[in-house]
C-alpha cells in the first residue's frame, strides 16, 4: 500500500523482496516479523524454508513415482548421481555402519541448494522476491546445530559417553582446552560459511538492480544469478560434505 509505513524493516514496493529504497535505507538483511510470546519470528525466512522443504519432498515423491529398474529417466539419474557420491563419501570414511547419515546429508544438500535458489526466481524492479532462507543466520545457525546434535549423540551411542568425552584429551590431555574449543566452533563455522556467502550473493543481486532503472534492473541480475546458482551448488555440497565428516570424526574409534 503505497505511503504505508514499513513493517518489520520492509518499505512497500515488494512484499518480501529489496527495492532500490530498501537498499539506500539499510533494508537488505532486514525481515518481515512477528513478535509471539515475546519472540521475533521471521516471516520471509520461515516461508522460503516451508517452500524450499516442500520442494524437497516433492522432489523426493516425483523420484519414486518415476523409479525404475529399466532405463532410468533424467530426474532418477540425477538422483542416483547424487546419492552415489554421498554413499562413496560415506563408504571411504565410515565404512558399512553409516547410521543415518546417507539419508541426513542428501536431504541436507537438496535443502540447501532450493533455499540457496529461491532468489533467483525471476524479478523485475525487485531483486529478490523470495529472499534465500539460508541467508538468514538465524536459519544457518539452527540447522548446524541440529548437524551438531546428530553426529555427537551417534558419537555417544557408538563409543559410550565415557569414550565420547575421553576423545577430547587425546593425544594429550593438556590439548583439551584446544579440541573443546575446535568442537564448539564446528557449528559455528558450518552456519557463518553457509550464511556469509548466500548473504552476499543476495546482497550483489540488490545492489545490482539498485544501480539500474526499473526497466533495466533485470539486465545485470540475469547476468549474476547463474553465477549465483553456481555458488548455491557449492555451498550446498560443501554443508553436506562437511555433515558427513563431522559425523565421521564423532563416530570413529581414532576421533579427530
Amino acid at each position: 500500500m503505497t505511503g504505508a509505513p514499513a513493517l518489520g524493516g520492509w518499505t512497500s514496493g515488494g512484499l518480501l523482496g529489496v527495492t532500490k529504497t530498501q537498499l539506500l535505507s539499510g533494508g537488505v538483511g532486514s525481515y518481515l516479523t512477528v513478535h509471539v510470546f515475546g519472540i521475533a519470528l521471521n516471516l520471509d525466512t520461515i516461508y522460503g524454508s516451508l517452500i524450499a522443504a516442500l520442494a524437497v519432498a516433492a522432489l523426493g515423491l516425483a523420484v519414486r513415482r518415476s523409479a525404475t529398474a529399466g532405463v532410468p529417466g533424467r530426474l532418477q539419474l540425477m538422483w542416483e548421481a547424487v546419492l552415489g557420491a554421498v554413499e562413496r563419501q560415506v563408504a571411504s570414511s565410515i565404512g558399512p555402519e553409516s547410521g543415518p547419515v546417507i539419508p541426513l546429508a542428501v536431504t541436507i544438500f537438496f535443502f540447501v541448494l532450493f533455499s540457496n535458489w529461491l532468489e533467483i526466481l525471476p524479478t523485475g524492479s525487485v531483486a529478490v522476491v523470495v529472499p534465500s532462507p539460508s541467508a538468514d543466520v538465524n536459519l544457518t545457525y539452527a540447522m548446524a546445530l541440529f548437524v551438531f546434535g546428530v553426529y555427537n549423540v551417534a558419537g555417544i551411542r557408538r563409543r559410550g559417553l565415557k569414550g565420547f568425552v575421553g576423545k577430547f584429551f587425546k593425544p594429550y590431555a593438556f590439548l583439551f582446552p584446544i579440541n573443546l574449543i575446535e568442537e564448539i566452533a564446528k557449528p559455528l563455522t558450518l552456519a557463518l560459511r553457509l550464511f556469509g556467502n548466500l548473504f552476499s550473493g543476495g546482497l550483489m543481486i540488490a545492489i545490482l538492480a539498485a544501480l539500474f532503472p526499473a526497466y533495466l534492473s533485470w539486465l545485470p541480475t540475469l547476468v549474476w544469478k547463474p553465477f549465483d546458482m553456481f555458488i548455491g551448488v557449492i555451498q550446498a555440497f560443501i554443508f553436506a560434505l562437511l555433515t558427513i565428516l563431522y559425523y565421521e570424526a564423532a563416530v570413529s574409534s581414532e576421533g579427530h
